[in-house]
C-alpha cells in the first residue's frame, strides 16, 4: 500500500482499495480471496472490506466452494452486448 493511501480516511480507503479490486479483477479475472488480498498488496481486512463494498454495489460475485470463495467481476450491460 503506498503512503499516499496511507493518508487517506479510513473509508476513503475502503474506496481506494475497491477501486484497485476491481482493476485486478478486471485484469486477471476471478480468484481467491487469499490471492486477491497478494495481488493487491493490501491487508486482508481492507481487501474484505473493499469486496464487501463491490459486492454490495453489485459489481462482483461471490461463490463458496469447498474451502475458499472465488470473487469475479459481475459482466456489464456493455460487455454482455459485445
Amino acid at each position: 500500500m503506498t503512503n499516499e493511501t496511507q493518508s487517506h480516511s479510513p473509508i476513503d480507503q475502503v474506496g481506494i482499495t475497491a477501486g484497485e479490486v476491481w482493476r485486478i479483477l478486471a485484469d486477471q479475472g476471478g480468484m481467491s480471496l487469499a490471492k486477491l488480498a497478494k495481488q493487491a498488496d493490501a491487508p486482508r481486512d481492507l481487501v474484505m472490506q473493499a469486496v464487501g463494498w463491490l459486492a454490495r454495489e453489485n459489481k462482483i460475485s461471490i461463490v463458496a466452494e469447498k474451502r475458499t470463495k472465488t470473487i469475479a467481476l459481475i459482466a456489464d450491460e456493455h460487455s454482455r452486448a459485445a
